[in-house]
């Protein structure tokens, strides 16, 4: 269940360095999942404590390809995103299970 609701980590440049500094987290989560809900995924899955959650929906970029039969217009994805703050002194290791 508790991974039905975390779809993927974030792993970029910017979220390293958060996470080596501030020990805060990115998850991409299923749309309809609280911070409770979250909350509770991350610390079973990671064994971990958590602090805080913030979430925020990122609204959709707007695609344009010129084809053609013309312009093909569209957009990507609705998604959420989950910043995990976890408690002094614990971390996550994303890279442990390669």
């Amino acid at each position: 269940m508790n991974m039905a609701i975390i779809i993927r980590p974030i792993v970029t440049e910017k979220l390293t360095a958060q996470g080596e500094k501030l020990n805060r987290y990115g998850f991409y989560v299923v749309r309809n999942a609280n911070k409770i809900q979250i909350k509770k995924a991350v610390e079973s899955i990671y064994n971990v404590q958590v602090e805080d959650v913030n979430t925020l929906v990122a609204s959709p970029k707007r695609k344009q390809r010129y084809t053609k039969s013309g312009i093909v217009e569209g957009r990507g994805t609705l998604y959420k995103k989950a910043y995990v703050t976890l408690k002094t002194g614990e971390s996550i290791d994303f890279f442990s299970s390669i």
